[in-house]
Parts: structure tokens; C-alpha cells; sequence
């Protein structure tokens, strides 16, 4: 571990005051790493190359020119890793505001180097949220795995290997969701179980709407395998649906329906058979408008506002 070349790449937005903290617990428990701290678009407490050198770390401090988001500073981060950063062994991806506690960074590094894996992703063993976030996040995942087919148990906390980090800087997905993309990328991962740290100051500034919409740039990333699933869906419903009124046309003819019936199941199963069209042409145009922005290649250089080096 400790001779390993380890860069951290950490996103903050007007959270200063976490990121100093977060950046002399790193140089305190985990040694001479190199940080690259992404300023998110910070108006009010922008991080500057100061708040580096005070910790006695060195690495570089990277303002964007707007708020891109969580996902896509950290995209930020690693395409200005793998385009401009060299000797190192591997990438930490972490939040700054003490969720990603600095000692469990020694936790998610211990043997990766040795081991086959491509990416070690921090699984949460203990979480500190409250009863209605963890409801939340389990129908997030029973979701996910219903829509996509895959499973996802972990978040942005993550190790990666020069290679993981090349394939990712190569996949526009990884702007709209990296733990979702590192699944996408078929990548070797492997899981350690971590605890979830308490934030050094304040509450979280993700809401409610933050989190669905986060949740649902996840389903995104896999569009064209959700298309597949409700496409099916929506054909055995629609199916379904013919059937029930040919039944009930059969059952009318024959005199065993009573007054009334017929009209109201035929109504119900044709607004059943126009909604799962509906909803099949939604996804379909939901999934063109991804795979167009997933293939054309986005310049992060485009975003940065500046860049301080502190060596």
C-alpha cells in the first residue's frame, strides 16, 4: 500500500471547509497521494490550490466553468487524469465531505494491486441515513435490476487500475453515472465492504428530486437494454389486452355478459393497449437521444474555468 502512486479525485461544491479537513485526513492516514479536487462551480466557497498546500498534499485544484454535477465533475477528474497524469498505480474516486471516511482508503487499496481486478468498488457494510432513505435506495435497486437486468450495490467510492481508468475516460456514460458505468464497461470489479462515514459539517445538499434523477441517469446508462425489457413488457400486455376483449366480445355474443360490461372491460383494455404503445415510443425516443450522447466525445477541457497545480 504504501508504495503505491495513488491519486485521489474528489468533487467539491461550496464545501471548503470538508475539503480542507478531508484533505489533511488523507496526507494523516493514507500517506503522499496526489489529489485532484474538482471545484463543481463553486460561487460562494470555491476551493483554490491553498487549501492543498495548508494540508501538505500536492496534486492540482480544478475549477469548472459551471455546475455540472456530482457525476460530471468527477468525470472531469478522471479525464484530466488519464490525459495529463502520469507514474501513477491507481485512482481513488471519493466524495470530500466525510461520507468517504480517509482511513478506508488504506481498506479499498489493501492487495488490489496484486489482485485480477480491473476496479474495487466500496460496498456499504453500515450506513448512517435515515429509515426512509434505505426503503428508497432498496426499491431504487429492486428497480434497477428490474429495468436493466443488472445489479448495482455500490456508489462513486471506488478504486481503479490505469486501464479501468483509460476505458472509462473513453465512455461519455460515466458523465451521467460512474458506479452505472463501471458496470457497463465490463470491467473485473470486486467488492469490499466499507462503513459509511458522518459528513465533517452540514447536511447533504442532494434532495429528494436530486436522488430520483440521479437514480434514473443510472437506468440511462444501460437505455437500450431497459428498451428491450419494456418493449416485451408492453407486447405481453398488449397482447394480453386483445385477448381480454375478444373474450369478452365471445362472452357478449353468447349472452353471459350483463348490461354495461362489455363497453367498460373494451374501454379499460383499449386505454391499456394505447398506454404501453405510448410508453414503448417514450423509451425508444429516451434511448436515441442517449446513444447520440454517448457517441459524441465530450472535451472536458471545455469545462475547466482553471486549473492550479500544487507540487
Amino acid at each position: 500500500m504504501d508504495e503505491l502512486n495513488v491519486v485521489i479525485v474528489t468533487p467539491v461544491y461550496e464545501d471548503v471547509e470538508s475539503a480542507r479537513m478531508l484533505f489533511r485526513g488523507l496526507r494523516e492516514c493514507v500517506g503522499d497521494v496526489r489529489i485532484v479536487a474538482v471545484d463543481d462551480g463553486s460561487v460562494r466557497h470555491p476551493v483554490e490550490g491553498e487549501a492543498l498546500e495548508s494540508s501538505g498534499t500536492k496534486g492540482a485544484v480544478i475549477r469548472l466553468r459551471r455546475n455540472l454535477g456530482h457525476q460530471g465533475a468527477i468525470a472531469v477528474g478522471l479525464c484530466h487524469v488519464y490525459a495529463s497524469m502520469q507514474d501513477y498505480d491507481c485512482v481513488v474516486v471519493m466524495d470530500s465531505d466525510g461520507e468517504d471516511k480517509p482511513e478506508s482508503v488504506r481498506e479499498l487499496l489493501q492487495g488490489f494491486a496484486e489482485s485480477e481486478a480491473d476496479v474495487r468498488v466500496a460496498e456499504r457494510n453500515k450506513r448512517g441515513e435515515s429509515m426512509d432513505f434505505i426503503q428508497f435506495y432498496r426499491a431504487y435497486k429492486f428497480l434497477f435490476r428490474m429495468l436493466t437486468g443488472k445489479t448495482i450495490n455500490f456508489g462513486n467510492f471506488m478504486a481503479l487500475k490505469p486501464r479501468a481508468v483509460s476505458r472509462l475516460a473513453a465512455m461519455n456514460e460515466i458523465w451521467l453515472h460512474l458506479a452505472a458505468s463501471v458496470i457497463a464497461s465490463r470491467l473485473r470489479i470486486a467488492g469490499c465492504k466499507i462503513d459509511r462515514g458522518a459528513r465533517y459539517v452540514g447536511t447533504s445538499q442532494m434532495n429528494f428530486v436530486g436522488l430520483v434523477l440521479h437514480g434514473f441517469k443510472g437506468v440511462m446508462v444501460f437505455a437500450e437494454q431497459v428498451l428491450i425489457r419494456m418493449g416485451g413488457a408492453s407486447l405481453i400486455i398488449a397482447t394480453a389486452s386483445v385477448a381480454v376483449i375478444i373474450i369478452a366480445i365471445l362472452l357478449k355474443l353468447v349472452d353471459a355478459a350483463s348490461p354495461g360490461w362489455l363497453s367498460t372491460v373494451v374501454g379499460s383494455m383499449i386505454v391499456i393497449f394505447l398506454l404501453t404503445g405510448v410508453l414503448t415510443l417514450i423509451t425508444l425516443m429516451i434511448t436515441g437521444l442517449v446513444r447520440i450522447s454517448t457517441l459524441n466525445k465530450i472535451d472536458y477541457r471545455d469545462f475547466i474555468d482553471s486549473l492550479t497545480e500544487v507540487r
